[in-house]
């Protein structure tokens, strides 16, 4: 697997959350999720809960805002595997690294995982 470019991270940090959002909702919908259990999945990992996803979203906050100001789960470092091409473990940028992680929690989602193994618990 290769390791993020300099190009990579900064697209990373420059898109917006409210950006990607809806393709969160549409991919564990299609999958017979509910935004309810999308909610809990990034609550989990940055401390937000609904409203302050919301205010995140009509702010139009970049990732890089969105994980400056959330609060990382002690156990994200537990996400591990593939995720857009890249294996997790391996990715050296912190911000990059975090929106991965946020990637492969909806990922599990959208394929089924049970909530509790999703959460790390």
């Amino acid at each position: 697997m290769a390791t993020t470019t300099p190009e990579h991270d900064k697209r990373v940090a420059d898109l917006t959350f409210s950006s990607v959002y809806p393709h969160y909702v549409t991919k564990v919908e299609k999958k017979g999720r509910t935004v309810e259990e999308l909610h809990t999945v990034i609550e989990w990992l940055t401390g937000f809960n609904e409203t302050t996803l919301n205010t995140l979203i009509e702010e139009k906050v970049t990732f890089k805002t969105f994980f400056e100001r959330a609060k990382l789960n002690a156990n994200a470092h537990l996400i591990k595997g593939v995720i857009c091409g890249y294996r997790i473990e391996d990715i050296t940028t912190p911000l990059t690294k975090q929106a991965r992680y946020l990637d492969k929690l909806i990922d599990e989602l959208a394929r089924g995982r049970k909530m509790e193994k999703i959460l790390r618990s």
